[in-house]
């Protein structure tokens, strides 16, 4: 017995040692994998606009917008039928170009009204020069004087305050006089840019202040970044980003930071940030979504 007892023992003791000795072994491999997968800097990633921020590395999420410069909103102070447009949304249009054609009575008053009072002022002025010649020599009475002058006046006043309309219906007090009356109100592009909505169709009727239509020029393109308070102190006005627009693949672009918002917002500790676009690219379109960081 004690033959065949002593070497069972030795097998079992070697056997523990050796299950013991693979379980620290794969319990070592374990931490070391764990270790690996582990970064040395984690990303915080934040739970309304997935921005994400490393140490020394200040990210965004945002969107290309347009400066206010660049865009149009084309309405008028006068309402009418609009009797023809051949304006699409996307459509291109150059500065001045006609946009629709609208039918007032009313402008046809007003511009009615203009030449009447430049008629009236030529003659008022005529005979307000004659008596005030008069009045020098003492040939005419003081009052006949005064009286010439105050209906050159107020008649002079009157065709500047219809001038003035007709200059915010884009109507040229000189061409009027050489072209005279025109029937249609013409509506033109006040930017050269790309058609965004359109607002109106034949026969409808526009009432004053109604935009009829939005005009973009997407030229000079910015992006509206959102940041959080703990990164303000790692940015500034000229800082270098680099972004990539969703939709566009892998490309990066670069923007040059002009403006960083002033005012937190109470919900979630955010503001926002205005870059410049350095290379911006046709396919660039208002409200794209974009992803940033600050190139150190």
């Amino acid at each position: 017995m004690k033959r065949i007892l002593l070497p069972l023992t030795l097998l079992v003791f070697v056997a523990c040692n050796s299950n013991q000795d693979s379980a620290t072994a794969e319990a070592t491999v374990i931490t070391t994998a764990v270790s690996e997968s582990t970064p040395s800097d984690s990303v915080q990633v934040d739970d309304i606009t997935s921005a994400t921020s490393k140490p020394n590395q200040v990210s965004f999420n945002g969107t290309i917008v347009l400066p206010p410069q660049r865009q149009a909103t084309v309405a008028i102070t006068m309402g009418g039928i609009v009797r023809n447009t051949s304006l699409l949304p996307g459509q291109y249009v150059q500065k001045g170009a006609l946009l629709a054609t609208l039918d007032n009575p009313d402008f046809i008053n007003l511009q009615q009204s203009y030449l009447d009072s430049h008629a009236q002022t030529e003659y008022l002025k005529t005979e307000y020069e004659r008596q005030k010649a008069l009045s020098s020599e003492q040939a005419a009475s003081q009052k006949k004087f005064q009286q010439s002058k105050a209906d050159y006046l107020s008649m002079q006043s009157r065709l500047e305050a219809a001038a003035a309309q007709l200059s915010l219906l884009g109507v040229s007090p000189a061409n009027l006089l050489k072209d005279g009356i025109q029937p249609l109100l013409q509506v033109k592009a006040p930017i050269s840019g790309y058609v965004g909505s359109v607002n109106m169709n034949i026969g409808k009727y526009i009432q004053p202040g109604d935009a009829l239509c939005d005009i973009i020029d997407k030229t000079s393109p910015m992006l509206c970044l959102t940041t959080y308070e703990k990164d303000v102190a790692d940015m500034a006005a000229g800082n270098e980003v680099q972004f990539r627009v969703n939709g566009m693949g892998k490309t990066v672009f670069h923007a040059v930071i002009v403006s960083i918002g002033q005012q937190v917002d109470p919900v979630n500790r955010s503001l926002e940030v205005y870059a410049r676009i350095k290379d911006a690219n046709q396919q660039f379109r208002p409200g794209m979504y974009v992803t940033a960081r600050i190139q150190k």
